[in-house]
């Protein structure tokens, strides 16, 4: 592995990151203070070259900051989640605060209508994850802590499918860029599945090798059976499902749970991750320099 590009940010404990759709050389990372039980939050614009990290822009929030995902229309606009239970509208051309703070619970917004367009019900728990369908308009998945991944339509008024994934939390799930039929989840059982939508009965596959719950999971958008996976036992850990031996690589240069993880969609070898441990990083895995 290339020696990674790191930034520290004393006071500050990393939650996500995700790379502009944009802007190549572009992060964002939404972080807390004092793990995220108290305290404050902060939005980090940052820009990364072969000299390294440096922050471009910094927000603060008066609580923590759990999410941030980028805006697919706007390549200067972001949206955050707070613990506070409410969404910040972010414009990174403008140094002031938030554009616009959406508060209800569990709902999906309108920038332009300023309140919720749809009120989706059914999990018993506190749901961790939400990912649209890259390709089915108007389709979502879910997961959550009652054991379960669940598929929504907006056309519709119910939930489409209810998946008992797990028998643990579900923390993560993502959708396969390459097939509209495949998610993986991730559970405080320290194991990923994949699932198939048309047969829902077992998953597809089932990776193991985490020691502890996992926290995030994503699939790269430049190889249909690769993912990755970053857990509470500090590591980040790549896959490829559709090989005898599945784990590609084992990255341990965090000393605390790292949360946050995202592949670059402008470099195949690229990969983002963030962790309690105050530092956000940008590396090449080794496994991702050839082809997988």
């Amino acid at each position: 592995m290339s020696a990674a590009r790191t930034l520290r940010v004393p006071g500050r404990h990393g939650y996500a990151a995700e790379f502009s759709p944009y802007l190549p050389g572009r992060l964002a990372c939404a972080a807390a203070q004092h793990y995220g039980i108290a305290g404050c939050g902060t939005l980090l614009i940052l820009d990364h070259s072969e000299s390294g990290l440096r922050i471009f822009r910094s927000f603060d929030w008066n609580d923590g900051l759990f999410d941030v995902t980028w805006s697919e229309n706007n390549e200067h606009v972001l949206v955050t989640c707070s613990g506070d239970g409410s969404l910040q509208l972010w414009d990174t051309a403008k140094a002031a605060g938030p554009l616009q703070v959406y508060k209800e619970h569990t709902q999906e917004w309108d920038p332009t209508v300023e309140k919720s367009l749809c009120t989706f019900r059914g999990h018993e728990s506190v749901i961790y994850s939400t990912i649209w369908s890259p390709h089915i308009p108007g389709c979502f998945a879910s997961a959550s802590g009652d054991q379960t991944l669940r598929i929504w339509d907006m056309k519709a008024t119910g939930v489409r499918i209810v998946i008992p994934a797990h028998q643990t939390e579900i923390l993560s799930c993502d959708w396969c860029k390459y097939n509209e039929n495949l998610l993986v989840t991730g559970a405080v059982d320290c194991s990923l599945r994949g699932w198939d939508l048309r047969n829902v009965r077992q998953p597809v596959f089932e990776l193991l090798g985490h020691t502890y719950a996992i926290r995030r999971v994503k699939f790269s958008p430049f190889h249909a059976s690769v993912l990755a996976s970053c857990s509470y036992d500090f590591t980040v850990r790549f896959w490829n499902f559709s090989k005898p031996d599945p784990l590609l690589e084992t990255v341990e240069h965090h000393t605390e749970f790292t949360c946050g993880l995202d592949f670059s969609l402008q470099s195949p070898t690229q990969v983002a991750d963030c962790s309690w441990d105050e530092t956000i990083k940008i590396y090449d895995p080794a496994c991702l320099t050839i082809p997988a």
